[in-house]
């Protein structure tokens, strides 16, 4: 009986699915809707996931994705040298850019505490940043994990760890999320909105 699928589309299937989120009927629609294109439109794709690896590398100030280092953001005139926000993974830092609302620096943990699976404070870059802050001028440290249980535990971690440093440590508020009714909010988010409510 002749095979179905080739051995090269389902190589890419395959490899498809190995991104979050992606399962085996997605994956073969991509694969499907490359193999549609122009071949010269799918080698483009695959230089550039080649170039990713060999043009990409990380920050050593800040420890984000970077094409140079220091990063654009590290080296930029115009941010406020005395702000540093703390974040899980270089992902943030693009997420918290496109709001256009904060003109600080950043550092990237690389992750969240999580025991279970074996990452604790000596695998995530909370050491680089603690010797950073006392070589740096930094004032406030803003804590921006995720409100997840990890994230929460990390922030815990990162605001003890911070205490006899001088700086002033603060945490990002979590709140209701524009449209939502309030009564379908989850306790835990409606005890976050509750305890970073704000004057005004």
């Amino acid at each position: 009986m002749a095979e179905a699928i080739p051995p090269a589309l389902e190589r890419l299937i395959k490899n498809l699915m190995r991104f979050p989120g992606i399962g085996e009927k997605s994956a073969t629609r991509m694969a499907l809707q490359i193999l549609r294109w122009p071949s010269s439109v799918a080698k483009e794709l695959g230089a550039s996931i080649m170039e990713l690896h060999d043009k990409i590398g990380i920050c050593s100030r800040c420890f984000t994705f970077s094409q140079e280092d220091p990063c654009s953001i590290c080296q930029a005139a115009g941010r406020d040298q005395d702000v540093i926000c703390v974040v899980e993974e270089p992902g943030d830092v693009v997420a918290i850019e496109k709001t256009g609302s904060y003109r600080g620096l950043y550092h990237v943990l690389q992750g969240v505490l999580s025991p279970r699976e074996g990452i604790g404070p000596e695998e995530l870059k909370i050491k680089e940043l603690i010797n950073r802050i006392k070589s740096e001028p930094a004032k406030e440290v803003i804590i921006a994990t995720s409100s997840t249980a990890a994230g929460e535990a990390t922030a815990s971690y990162l605001i003890d760890a911070l205490k006899d440093t001088g700086v002033k440590v603060t945490r990002i508020a979590c709140g209701i999320p524009m449209g939502t009714d309030l009564k379908y909010a989850d306790q835990m988010t409606l005890k976050r909105a509750l305890e970073s409510r704000r004057s005004l």
